[in-house]
């Protein structure tokens, strides 16, 4: 069974895209701890997770590769306290989120449970580059190089 999405020959070099698919669908499984992604403008987006119990020191936020890492440890702190109902989750967890490459991380904060993550995508600036056509043989081949002596040559063929 093929499970690419980019089966098409005119998808060049989109190979990383369907591994962050890939690696989206994975992280969506656990639903703890809960959370929301608002856009705010048409270039900021903020993530918030509601963490609950968890103080700034439990808590750490990363950037590997192109996904945001969001981790929670708690201390147990209930040597010598008696719950007669514990419905506050005090597990650990880790959140990931696979943001596009452009995406900055702008800053982080605690307040009243929830954890705000705020974010940009700069607009790109549109870029267009002009291939020059040289005249020539209708042939247009690279020539592999090889190493003689220290300098390199380009082999004939």
């Amino acid at each position: 069974m093929n499970t690419r999405v980019f089966t098409s020959p005119l998808f060049l070099g989109f190979d990383h895209l369907e591994q962050m698919i890939e690696r989206a669908a994975k992280n969506s499984s656990d639903g703890y701890p809960p959370y929301n992604i608002e856009q705010l403008s048409p270039i900021s987006l903020r993530i918030t997770l509601a963490v609950a119990g968890f103080s700034m020191d439990d808590l750490q936020i990363t950037l590997e590769d192109n996904q945001l890492v969001i981790r929670g440890r708690q201390t147990d702190d209930a040597h010598g306290r008696v719950f007669l109902h514990r419905g506050i989750a005090s597990r650990q967890f880790q959140r990931a989120f696979v943001i596009a490459e452009g995406i900055e991380v702008k800053g982080a904060w605690l307040d009243n449970g929830l954890l705000h993550v705020d974010l940009v995508r700069p607009v790109p600036q549109p870029v267009v580059k002009t291939i020059p056509i040289s005249r020539g043989q209708a042939k247009t081949s690279v020539a592999p190089t090889r190493t003689v002596d220290g300098e390199s040559q380009i082999s004939e063929g």
